[in-house]
């Protein structure tokens, strides 16, 4: 299973984790979502994920995606 890991900005509360988790989770291939607030990130993990697909469900939680940090097999 791959993990990828992306900074996102503007997180400061658990309404911001669960709104980005809910948009998240609905992404094809995703098959867990972790978000650290404090640390402004949001990991992923899953098979086959679009990274562009994941990017834009944060966005339209209404958050902005920074990059993706890493990207590891697990």
């Amino acid at each position: 299973m791959a993990e990828r890991y992306f900074t996102v900005s503007g997180m400061s509360c658990g309404h911001c984790a669960a709104s980005v988790t809910e948009e998240v989770a609905a992404v094809p291939g995703v098959t867990e979502v972790d978000v650290d607030v404090r640390a402004g990130l949001v990991i992923v993990r899953g098979e086959t994920v679009d990274d562009a697909a994941v990017r834009t469900a944060i966005v339209e939680a209404g958050y902005e995606v920074a990059e993706v940090v890493r990207r590891a097999a697990a």
